[in-house]
């Protein structure tokens, strides 16, 4: 099994410390940096190029910028929130900034395990105390922008239909016979688009598209 290569930002030494420690004890992670300001987490994503960044949003410095620096940047690292905040305004901004998860430090460690493989495999994870919160504040974001009429293949409507089903990468993978990296070259086209920012905004303009009628396909409309 590949290892997971993890950093951590947080000001909070002990919690940075703890944390590191825990998964530095996993053997199917390995923490290869550590951080404490915003600009940690650029440097890191630079130099370092871990797999996943978990880091808290109340550092000093500008950490939604650089997480979106990173996001634009550095594609080949993905950025986890783990907060305290359980404000929906929080959580949307993080994830528009580019970060792929949300998750509130009350969390179990099982929990916080499975968030980071998510993460890993190109998946979006948010805490549910969250989720239908921000799920609620992008679909009203999405129903006030106008949506043009757009075309897909018949592969990426395929992929489509799993994704409104709630299908992971991996399960859309199997289902449609390609690979993991495959499955999210797809969902890059589909982010672009549908000039969206994230997994959970693809879902949420499909529904819109299909509801309203202005989307087609090669087989027909999503329904």
């Amino acid at each position: 099994m590949q290892t997971c290569n993890l950093a951590f930002a947080d000001d909070h030494p002990v919690m940075l410390s703890g944390i590191s420690q825990l998964f530095a004890s996993n053997d199917e992670f390995s923490v290869v940096a550590v951080g404490k300001t915003a600009q940690d987490l650029v440097e890191i994503a630079k130099t370092v190029k871990p797999d996943v960044i978990i880091t808290d949003l109340s550092m000093p410095g500008r950490v939604l910028e650089a997480i979106a620096t990173i996001a634009n940047e550095y594609s080949g690292t993905s950025v986890m929130a783990f907060t305290a905040s359980t404000n929906v305004d929080t959580a949307i901004a993080a994830l528009e900034a580019g970060a792929v998860g949300y998750v509130l430090k009350g969390t179990t460690l099982d929990d916080l395990v499975d968030a980071i493989r998510q993460v890993q495999r190109g998946e979006t994870y948010m805490s549910p105390d969250v989720a239908a919160g921000v799920v609620a504040g992008l679909r009203k974001q999405a129903s006030e922008r106008r949506t043009p009429r757009v075309s897909f293949s018949k592969r990426e409507e395929d992929v489509l239909r799993l994704l409104m089903k709630g299908a992971t990468n991996r399960e859309i993978a199997l289902a449609l016979s390609l690979t993991e990296k495959t499955v999210k070259h797809y969902m890059t086209v589909l982010i672009q688009k549908l000039n969206v920012r994230n997994r959970v905004e693809v879902v949420l303009a499909a529904q819109k598209l299909a509801h309203g009628g202005s989307m087609t396909a090669r087989t027909g409309p999503l329904n």
